[in-house]
């Protein structure tokens, strides 16, 4: 009889020990959001606070509800074995579902819920936060021009589509024109420089990446849609918000059709709790071409 308790109370530990253990990266980087940046001598001493919390936080958790974490447990893996018979929620869904939780939160670690604090600008903040600062600072889509400019070529092409893909088609008249005639124009030596869309629109649809990412997003939204600057190594790129997973599947038999010229393989997107983010890069001459890289340095929205 010794020998059951203590098999029982060595699987509590185990197992509330393995949810806390599991729990402690995804809060982390939650609280993490939630915290101002701060930096000292390039230590990133808001994160290590934020796991710190949580260490506290699930500590306590653990300590408390251990008594129930057998039956729990038992509960949780008997839904998740019925649910793999009669098509449900299953253990795979759980695992990519924590997956795309952790990574989607880690690439917006620097994206701060509360306004970060200025008080002292070389202790907090750091080079993510102001980059996505700058960035959205350039990114006008209420400046006159770009609204002009946005709504006549999301006219352009594509407007027999309309009673059949409302919006998208608007969409990807204004991307087939920006992508077709961007021409790549490097920045002065040295010197990275952040055109603003009027200035992209002014100077001929000429720049580099970071321009032309600002100028696809800000019309984009300039339309109504909503859009974002993916920042990656060497490079930054544009998406854009197509919705869940029936409105992704709209926007992916569009492009197919309106773009069929181009023989679209696959559309590349990045999604997260079911939201469909779309690729708008000039890498393809159509929405959804492949990601240059996987190395995300921060994803800005607009």
């Amino acid at each position: 009889m010794k020998a059951t308790n203590s098999l029982y109370d060595n699987c509590k530990v185990f197992l509330s020990e393995a949810f806390g253990f599991l729990a402690l990266l995804p809060l982390g980087l939650l609280i993490n959001r939630f915290v101002p940046n701060l930096q000292i001598h390039q230590v990133p001493v808001s994160i290590i606070f934020a796991f710190l919390v949580a260490l506290v936080i699930i500590r306590i958790m653990v300590d408390l509800f251990r008594p129930l974490v057998i039956p729990a447990a038992a509960l949780l893996f008997s839904v998740l074995i019925y649910n793999q018979f009669s098509g449900g929620y299953t253990l795979v869904n759980g695992i990519h579902d924590y997956g795309h939780w952790v990574t989607g939160n880690w690439d917006a670690r620097d994206q701060k819920k509360l306004d970060g604090l200025n008080v002292m600008p070389d202790v907090w903040g750091d080079s993510r936060t102001e980059l996505a600062d700058t960035l959205r600072s350039k990114a006008d889509f209420n400046d006159p021009t770009v609204r002009n400019f946005a709504v006549k070529h999301s006219l352009e092409s594509f407007d027999g589509s309309f009673d059949k893909y409302q919006m998208v088609a608007r969409e990807l008249s204004l991307f087939k024109y920006i992508n077709h005639n961007f021409k790549y124009v490097p920045d002065p030596k040295d010197n990275e420089y952040y055109a603003t869309p009027r200035e992209t629109i002014q100077n001929g649809l000429g720049g580099d990446c970071d321009d032309h990412a600002l100028l696809m997003g800000s019309c984009m939204e300039a339309i109504g849609a909503q859009a974002r600057v993916v920042v990656i190594k060497g490079h930054m790129y544009p998406e854009l918000f197509v919705g869940g997973k029936a409105d992704f599947q709209k926007f992916e038999t569009a492009v197919r059709e309106l773009f069929a010229d181009q023989h679209v393989d696959r559309i590349y997107y990045h999604e997260h709790a079911g939201q469909y983010w779309v690729n708008l890069d000039y890498s393809a001459p159509y929405p959804g071409g492949p990601y240059l890289n996987n190395e995300v340095y921060l994803v800005a929205n607009l």
